[in-house]
């Protein structure tokens, strides 16, 4: 059986990660405990070894790495964030069905750079909060 190739980031790791991406990124956000990402797991490692040449995998301990499940807004695990060109373009929440989650890769290296073209990033100076 073929290894998988999925990157283990943390915060300290995520800004060079981030900044060097150079293919579409899938990141699955867990907790050590969650049986619900226990379940979705080989499947993400399946498709990690299927999708390799197009796309990065990437899993993040949510524990670990406090700072980076804030700043995406990660409320509950799993959780996987896409990315394309280092902006956070879409989501899925929770053990979702592996076909779900198979597409989304699918949509996200296919479509990815369009989702980025049409997207107008928020100033950093908005905030709920005012």
């Amino acid at each position: 059986m073929a290894e998988s190739n999925i990157l283990e980031a943390n915060d300290s790791n995520w800004a060079e990660l981030i900044e060097n991406q150079e293919k579409p990124m899938v990141v699955m956000f867990y907790l050590p405990t969650c049986v619900h990402c226990k379940e979705i797991e080989p499947y993400f490692k399946d498709y990690s070894i299927e999708f390799h040449e197009s796309c990065t995998f990437v899993k993040m301990n949510g524990i670990d790495s406090p700072m980076t499940a804030r700043k995406y807004g990660v409320r509950g695990t799993p959780t996987f964030k896409f990315f394309c060109k280092g902006n956070a373009i879409k989501e899925e929440v929770g053990l979702v069905y592996p076909s779900i989650l198979r597409k989304s890769i699918e949509d996200l290296i296919k479509h990815g750079d369009e989702c980025v073209l049409h997207t107008s990033p928020m100033p950093d100076e908005v905030s709920p909060y005012e």
